[in-house]
């Protein structure tokens, strides 16, 4: 049975299928992100600290990113990932945590920006076999397959990517001009723009052979959908059945994750609501309502 988890600025929440409230973990503290790695869970608390539970015990604290806001985590097959503000990648080290130096070197960094002239932040990771792709905002993805030693730019860094994801060997991105899907590892992109009400996209998640992308007007949101379409390619369709007909803000990198090989998915919206659909985005049904707002969902198996 699917759990998800529901990250918030008042802890992390569990919830079943069932819409049946589960424990909150970290009560009273900022959850940013989760992720899952087998049976292992790591979280970023309080912006800056890194926190990790094994199946049947207690969260353990491996320590803080100093002068850092954690952003994302990602699991590899030997390696947690941690991005953070001012576009730094960090590796956990057994119970430590250290810079992956050559990101700091990266090709094109210094063009790397942000609309508002503060400084980028890595945004969010995936991976795809030996390949591991990391999402600047905004300077576009960059791609290493030796571990981390070297970092090529791929797409546009003007795509304005807000999240990425791989599957079945594609790399995927919600980018300010819509969805853009590569097939050659980031080598060339095409864009997926037909049947969205505005291209503005933020989150992107695959579940099963349909792919499921949250779009609206721009950063502030207005019209805001989740829409669905084949992984393969074509247009996209606005998911309708059980869900209001816009959402006023975006639901937001992150907030929208699925069973890649299954056909549950949830998102989770910045008015604290969770919706879920048990068949890949057809239907929908609200699980939760009233909570802290979400900062990212994760779909547990």
């Amino acid at each position: 049975m699917p759990r998800i988890l529901a990250a918030s600025r008042d802890g992390l929440r569990e919830l079943d299928d069932r819409a049946v409230p589960g424990a909150v973990h970290h009560a009273g503290r900022a959850v940013t992100t989760v992720v899952q790695g087998g049976k292992q869970l790591w979280a970023i608390v309080d912006g800056s600290e890194v926190w990790h539970a094994a199946e049947g015990d207690g969260w353990t604290h491996l320590g803080d990113l100093e002068h850092h806001q954690g952003t994302c985590l990602a699991f590899m097959e030997d390696d947690v990932l941690v991005g953070s503000s001012e576009a730094r990648l960090f590796r956990i080290v057994g119970e430590g945590i250290e810079p992956v130096a050559a990101f700091d070197r990266a090709e094109g960094r210094s063009t790397w920006y942000t609309p508002w002239g503060g400084p980028p932040d890595t945004r969010s990771i995936s991976e795809w076999d030996e390949a591991v792709y990391v999402n600047v905002h905004v300077g576009g993805i960059l791609r290493t397959e030796d571990g981390g030693e070297t970092w090529a730019p791929t797409i546009d860094i003007d795509a304005d990517v807000h999240q990425v994801t791989t599957a079945e060997g594609m790399v995927l991105a919600a980018c300010a001009g819509g969805l853009a899907t590569s097939t050659d590892r980031g080598g060339t992109w095409t864009f997926r723009t037909e049947g969205l009400e505005a291209a503005y996209s933020r989150a992107v998640t695959v579940c099963g052979d349909s792919v499921l992308v949250s779009a609206s007007r721009g950063p502030r949101g207005g019209r805001a959908a989740v829409y669905r379409g084949d992984l393969a390619g074509g247009g996209l369709e606005r998911c309708r059945t059980g869900l209001p007909e816009w959402f006023d803000d975006n639901i937001d990198s992150y907030c929208l994750d699925a069973h890649p090989a299954g056909s549950f998915v949830a998102f989770g919206t910045s008015d604290g609501r969770v919706f879920a659909s048990e068949d890949a985005g057809l239907s929908w049904a609200e699980l939760a309502s009233g909570l802290p707002s979400v900062q990212r969902v994760l779909v547990l198996p």
